[in-house]
């Protein structure tokens, strides 16, 4: 699997891992590259069977399959001990690092997450399994910013929509390894292991998700022993880009509680 670092800010500055949601890619973090960057090694990659790793996924691919292809990756580059931020699909990839290697995980950031797949969440999926089978990629891609964005923010920014869905049917990670990942997804629970989580652990949500409730995180807090969530007011499901600013200060805020970084007259001084 390619993974994509950026240069460290400092020797020892503390390492982030970034992984996405059901798409996969690891330009998703995009807007939030620039403030991780300035304290933070970085690490971004595409998950298995997405955009610059392609691969033909087998049947019965699983959330701990995931979880081991990352942890192998990152120790293949030297890499022993990360936080992970990770966006729903990626959030519950972090929890599956987090009970099956602790030994490697400093810290999480949950995003949108869930310990298990709520109804509603999976009222929303079974709709878009039925845009695919109906219109193929073309239909799923379409339908994808509804579940992602206000409707205010997509009206506002009607252009990006369009970028964005020419680009997202170009890299279409074909319907087989799609709905692969959809199936891990949904058979992910985390609701009975949750406890056993101990490293510090931070869970950020928007009220208005469409696709994921913000309650879904306000479980995981609560099952998460000394976790602590911090909930959006508006956002969507893509609320690290469309209230980027809002995250960004949220997301550097819990990293800084669990990740010792330098100060500036610290990096001055080296």
């Amino acid at each position: 699997m390619k993974l994509t670092l950026s240069d460290a800010p400092y020797a020892g500055a503390p390492m982030v891992v970034l992984s996405a949601g059901l798409g996969g890619a690891g330009s998703y973090w995009l807007a939030q590259l620039a403030t991780l960057e300035a304290h933070y090694q970085v690490v971004r990659y595409d998950q298995r069977g997405t955009g610059n790793n392609p691969a033909t996924l087998p049947d019965g691919y699983s959330m701990q399959a995931m979880a081991a292809e990352l942890y192998q990756a990152l120790q293949a580059e030297g890499i022993t001990r990360f936080c992970l931020i990770g966006h729903a699909l990626g959030a519950l990839i972090g929890l599956q690092l987090a009970l099956d290697y602790p030994q490697a995980v400093s810290g999480l950031v949950l995003v949108n997450g869930w310990l298990r797949l709520n109804d509603h969440t999976l009222r929303c999926f079974r709709v878009r399994e039925r845009l695919l089978a109906a219109g193929g990629a073309e239909a799923w891609v379409q339908a994808q910013p509804l579940f992602l964005y206000p409707a205010d923010w997509m009206a506002a920014h009607a252009p990006r929509m369009e970028a964005e869905e020419a680009l997202a049917l170009a890299h279409f990670q074909g319907t087989e390894n799609l709905l692969r990942r959809l199936a891990a997804l949904k058979n992910a629970d985390f609701s009975r292991r949750a406890q056993e989580i101990r490293c510090p652990t931070n869970i950020i949500c928007a009220r208005d998700d469409l696709l994921v409730p913000w309650t879904c995180s306000a479980d995981l807090q609560a099952a998460i022993p000394g976790s602590r969530l911090q909930v959006m007011e508006r956002g969507a499901h893509a609320c690290n880009v469309t209230e980027s600013e809002d995250f960004n200060t949220l997301l550097l805020d819990g990293l800084h509680s669990m990740l010792p970084v330098l100060t500036l007259a610290q990096k001055e001084n080296l």
